[in-house]
């Protein structure tokens, strides 16, 4: 007889991607703070944290009843294929409640990577497209989705005002955040000097990889697009060692990607539309290189959760 081959302890998972536990925690730098309550881990701002009135939070995959392939539990926070309905609803009164929101009506967009931004009074029946919602009523909790792109939110401390702003690639080209910053300008007397910012996990400048074509929009709309690219290609350099691919004119391969800084083009935004430098605070956590602590869709593709980024007046 053959002997019987040993039991590995070690977790099943798909090729190439890492058990959860063998993935190094990122160090959290001030002023944010990661804070656990029952499991659930949160990543909140210190300077939003002076306003009694005011919550908000940026979740983790930490907690949560949602079961992945691996057998780990993580807080999916967005109804996906993979996950049942009932798990992410369990999640969200989890995260609401680790936030001290549990009270608070929970509003979110279905989002459609748009410019749109929607101001609420109360919590709408039914569900309203756009991708930044704002508010100064009590009893309402705004709230983004992101698996890799910008969540911001917004505070005016005067005029007791939030606000919760999606920016992916299109969105950011659109200038979603700065418009975001007008309406409150229009529906609540706020002041860009008087806002402060906070620009949560995403994907970052190291790991975004976009098209060349990309530059050129990018270029025809912000003065200072240079910057959030780590090359500058449009992808209609002339290349005088094509013969050397031995490929006929007209079919090279296409030009090489570049890396898109999108936290670094959201700040840039929030900059021209009047908030000083020192009231913007955006995370160092990319979340391609931290899937121990966050979700990301260009890491994990289908099998990824959703994030969820809220902010709301409590009293």
């Amino acid at each position: 007889m053959m002997p019987n081959a040993a039991k590995s302890s070690r977790v099943r998972r798909l090729p190439g991607r890492p058990a959860l536990g063998t993935v190094p925690r990122p160090k959290i730098v001030a002023p944010w703070i990661l804070r656990s309550v029952r499991g659930t881990e949160i990543l909140e701002l210190a300077p939003f944290k002076k306003f009694p009135w005011l919550v908000h939070g940026f979740s983790t995959r930490t907690g949560g009843t949602s079961v992945l392939d691996s057998g780990d539990r993580v807080l999916n926070l967005g109804f996906t294929d993979w996950d049942k309905r009932e798990n992410v609803l369990k999640n969200r009164a989890t995260f609401q409640s680790a936030l001290g929101a549990g009270d608070l009506a929970l509003v979110l967009l279905n989002q459609f990577h748009s410019a749109v931004v929607r101001p609420f009074l109360v919590a709408p029946e039914e569900g309203r497209k756009g991708d930044a919602s704002l508010a100064n009523e009590k009893g309402i909790l705004l709230g983004v989705q992101t698996a890799d792109c910008v969540p911001i939110l917004l505070v005016d401390p005067k005029r007791k005002a939030v606000a919760a702003v999606h920016a992916g690639w299109r969105g950011t080209l659109a200038r979603i955040v700065e418009k975001t910053v007008g309406e409150m300008r229009m529906h609540f007397g706020s002041k860009p000097g008087d806002l402060l910012a906070a620009i949560g996990p995403s994907i970052g400048g190291c790991c975004y990889e976009v098209g060349t074509g990309l530059v050129t929009e990018f270029l025809s709309q912000f003065a200072d697009a240079e910057g959030y690219f780590d090359e500058l290609r449009t992808g209609e350099e002339p290349n005088p060692l094509q013969w050397l691919n031995m490929m006929p004119p007209g079919h090279q391969p296409p030009p090489k990607n570049v890396r898109l800084d999108l936290p670094k083009a959201n700040r840039a935004q929030l900059r021209a539309a009047g908030l000083p430098s020192a009231s913007i605070f955006a995370s160092d956590l990319c979340t391609a290189c931290h899937t121990g602590l966050l979700f990301s869709y260009r890491k994990e593709a289908a099998r990824s959760g959703r994030l969820l980024a809220a902010v709301g007046i409590c009293r």
